[in-house]
């Protein structure tokens, strides 16, 4: 893929600003940690050799029957009774972190919340479930609702703010209105009535944010579009017949992807803290979900237990820290009055 002059300084001003840089990287590693979460922690074995035949228990569901047990049941894999036939007849490979995070730790000599140990690296909350489990699978969670709230509300207001700049009028009129009354709607009172009659869950949440919060890049968009719309070469473009359509996206969409592009870093930041906030005031994803929100809760309700509130926090500062860094970076990299200027020499 051929890169144009003006990207190639883009990224190497993005590369010069060390902090965001390195920012993007350990954010990078930190999405990959949490997609192989099934992978790091996990109660159940990756690999199972059991009598010549080879299982994949954490991606398939194995009754206790599979490995010389008695009941049709699905197989416990935390029971020493199918350890010991499994380790009789074969051998088993096992996540680094042998608990999931709906797995209770039923062999701690502690009481729940039990603080750190050998058998659960940063303690269990009040249920016994594993608190660095529980982390991997929040941040998941919590990062796929980030990203794909990003997405959807900067696509839709994208799309709103370029129509409203490029016919300008009566359709910026009404938009605008449009966007104040629907801008005054209390969104935590909406989620609060809805939740009473349907059965909050992920995409349920993900509808709800995306319909109160698609208005951030719309003004950014529009006054881009309303800046670039009288320019001579999208009259000229207008006049050879070229479509609307075409215009907008081919000719003026580029220039406000700039601005737009510095935002989304800060939105993604705000996505993250939009599901914590609603978990923790009890209004997020179901009982027994892998949840920051969740766990900052247990962490308020268990002063005593200081190890669940720590954790929880360090997570979110790191990664809503390593986000605004990069939103900088990117700032910086796309900034025009940065970008170098073509010097011409004076006739003589």
């Amino acid at each position: 893929m051929i890169i144009s002059p003006l990207n190639q300084t883009r990224w190497s001003r993005f590369r010069a600003n060390s902090r965001g840089f390195w920012s993007l990287w350990i954010f990078l590693l930190m999405f990959i940690l949490s997609l192989l979460s099934n992978v790091i922690a996990n109660d159940k074995p990756l690999l199972v050799n059991y009598q010549g035949h080879i299982y994949a228990p954490f991606i398939f569901n194995y009754s206790e029957t599979t490995f010389g047990g008695e009941l049709e049941t699905p197989a416990d894999y935390q029971d020493p009774y199918v350890i010991k036939h499994i380790e009789q007849r074969g051998w088993a490979v096992w996540a680094p972190l042998r608990h999931s995070f709906n797995s209770i730790n039923f062999n701690t000599q502690r009481p729940f919340p039990a603080p750190p140990s050998a058998q659960n690296w940063l303690g269990t909350d009040s249920s016994g479930h594993d608190v660095l489990a529980q982390l991997l699978y929040g941040m998941r969670i919590s990062l796929f609702f980030g990203i794909l709230l990003t997405l959807l509300t900067s696509l839709i207001g994208v799309t709103a703010g370029a129509v409203q700049g490029y016919y300008g009028g009566r359709v910026d009129l009404v938009g605008q209105r449009l966007i104040e009354v629907w801008s005054g709607m209390p969104t935590l009172f909406l989620i609060i009535m809805l939740s009473s009659v349907v059965q909050p869950n992920f995409w349920w949440l993900l509808l709800i944010s995306v319909l109160s919060g698609w208005m951030i890049l719309v003004g950014v968009v529009r006054a881009e579009f309303l800046r670039t719309r009288n320019f001579d070469y999208i009259r000229a473009a207008q006049a050879m017949g070229v479509s609307d359509r075409m215009i907008m996206l081919r000719h003026m969409l580029p220039n406000a992807m700039v601005a737009t592009l510095t935002y989304l870093p800060f939105i993604l930041c705000g996505s993250i803290t939009t599901l914590a906030s609603l978990d923790f005031l009890g209004f997020g994803l179901p009982l027994g979900s892998p949840s920051l929100g969740n766990l900052l809760l247990e962490g308020k309700n268990n002063l005593q237990a200081p190890w669940l509130g720590i954790s929880t926090f360090v997570l979110l500062a790191t990664l809503l820290s390593l986000l605004i860094f990069i939103g900088e970076a990117v700032r910086d990299a796309f900034d025009p009055a940065s970008l170098p200027q073509t010097r011409y020499k004076k006739a003589p």
